[in-house]
């Protein structure tokens, strides 16, 4: 019968979580992640804003420009928020979302105040996500617990 070897004292004292994922993914990840995603942004701004109406070339450029500010703010929220403490870190993310939300909303026509209340409401629920993670799994400094 076959059993297990008991673990050294050392494997017990030092429970890392593998890297499941390569250098190489890594790196495409976070430079891919922010392009998907900001040209689903894109697309879903140019079509929030012609209203179900025909594709313009000025449509199509609003489109590729709101793409590519998405991402470059996705981008940077991604590299320099984590510098950031928890608090400030959480903030980042809620006002990142809260502006994303509430432009996309507001090119459907929507008033300036439905527009920023949801923006608001939505960034409020990103807050207080992203905080409770950040505060359960980081130390006061800022190091990872575990």
């Amino acid at each position: 019968m076959a059993h297990a070897a008991p673990a050294s004292r050392r494997m017990i004292t030092q429970r890392r979580r593998p890297d499941v994922f390569g250098p190489r993914i890594h790196t495409a990840v976070k430079v891919g992640l922010p392009v998907v995603l900001g040209l689903v942004y894109g697309f879903w701004v140019a079509a929030n804003q012609r209203h179900g109406g025909p594709i313009t070339g000025w449509n199509l450029l609003f489109g590729f420009v709101t793409a590519l500010v998405f991402a470059v703010l996705f981008a940077a929220v991604c590299a320099l928020a984590p510098l950031l403490p928890r608090e400030l870190h959480a903030l980042c993310w809620f006002v990142f979302t809260g502006c994303a939300v509430g432009f996309l909303y507001s090119q459907t026509g929507a008033s300036v105040y439905s527009s920023g209340g949801l923006g608001l409401l939505v960034g409020a629920g990103v807050l207080a996500m992203v905080f409770y993670r950040y505060y359960t799994h980081e130390d006061a400094a800022g190091r990872r617990i575990g």
